[in-house]
């Protein structure tokens, strides 16, 4: 079916629900901390948005229900064999994902390097319990499904509509602990806005995604894990005992957040060209925030064998690593195409 002739009908978005604070509950309505994250089912979620019906009709499932910050490949795996099985359907027009905000950016990037569909994903989380007061959870529930029910949504990669912004996976990161308005896209900026039904967009993605990432569930092993990779960070004072120790672990890759544009402690990038040399791939990535990791910048990544990050923060450099090593790709010319790319 087309996407024009899709939309002459009312949309259908399947919501998948996965836990985190959209779903938490607390003893009183008064706390916005100290709750129990991934408690309230679907069904509920969706009851209290019932101006849902007037945007589309809904096709929901509960995947899981945990604090995001327990977020584990095998979850990752089953999310996005999940998505693009109901992508794959003509009578599916777009998908919701309500999760946590603590790994929210990582399944975002995940799904916008995995998804093989260029109809709109979109997830969504809240800052504030379910049962609270001044909860959020139900307004950016409601503006991911109309962003999710668009056809102009479609073919820009995974989107996450949060506090009334469009954000684009690649971008977005968490910049606030309490705040309702708790992401950002530092280095490019939102992609648009929604509220009250509106939609509007700014910019499109230039990064490959989705239908054109070269990256394929099929190439991950059946026993639902992805190649180990861990992050570090460089400080003052920094010592190789963590790089040693990973090496002896049998990690496949490194991820170092490095400082500034990815300096790394005399001792560490010693302890870390030494870990390149025995095969484990290095990536040079920021724990500055927002930026770019320029490559031979800040460290002699040729001489070495490291990897720039570009403008990726660790936690999304570190996907990129995993899915590239899943596909057999280790040697640093190919990994840095890659993360030129992607």
């Amino acid at each position: 079916m087309s996407v024009d002739a899709a939309y002459r009908r009312r949309p259908t978005v399947a919501v998948l629900a996965t836990g985190g604070t959209i779903a938490g509950e607390a003893a009183d309505a008064a706390r916005t901390v100290g709750y129990k994250a991934g408690v309230v089912g679907v069904d509920r979620l969706l009851a209290a948005v019932p101006a849902l019906d007037s945007v589309a009709a809904i096709r929901a499932e509960q995947v899981v229900n945990i604090d995001s910050k327990d977020l584990d490949d095998a979850l990752w795996i089953t999310l996005a064999r999940r998505v693009n099985a109901l992508l794959a359907q003509d009578d599916i027009d777009g998908l919701v994902i309500a999760h946590g905000t603590d790994t929210l950016e990582e399944t975002a990037y995940w799904l916008h390097l995995t998804v093989a569909s260029a109809k709109p994903v979109v997830l969504t989380a809240a800052m504030r319990p379910f049962t609270a007061l001044s909860a959020d959870g139900s307004l950016n529930l409601l503006n991911a499904v109309t962003l999710a029910a668009r056809p102009d949504a479609a073919a820009r990669g995974v989107l996450v509509a949060f506090a009334n912004r469009i954000h684009g996976a690649r971008d977005i990161t968490k910049v606030s602990t309490y705040a309702v308005d708790a992401f950002a896209s530092p280095e490019s900026g939102v992609l648009g806005w929604v509220q009250d039904g509106r939609v509007e967009f700014q910019r499109r993605v230039t990064r490959a995604h989705t239908i054109e990432s070269v990256f394929k569930l099929d190439a991950i092993d059946t026993q639902h894990s992805l190649p180990a990779v861990q992050i570090i960070i460089s400080h003052a004072g920094a010592s190789r005992v963590v790089v040693d120790a990973l090496v002896g672990a049998g990690v496949r890759g490194i991820v170092v957040a490095g400082t500034g544009n990815g300096s790394i402690h005399a001792t560490l990038q010693q302890a870390l060209a030494d870990a390149r040399a025995s095969g484990v791939a290095v990536v040079r990535s920021s724990r500055v925030g927002s930026g770019h990791v320029m490559r031979n910048g800040a460290a002699p990544d040729d001489a070495l064998g490291l990897v720039s990050a570009g403008t990726l923060n660790p936690y999304k450099a570190r996907v990129l690593l995993m899915l590239a090593l899943a596909h057999g790709w280790s040697e640093p010319a190919t990994l840095q195409s890659l993360f030129d790319q992607y």
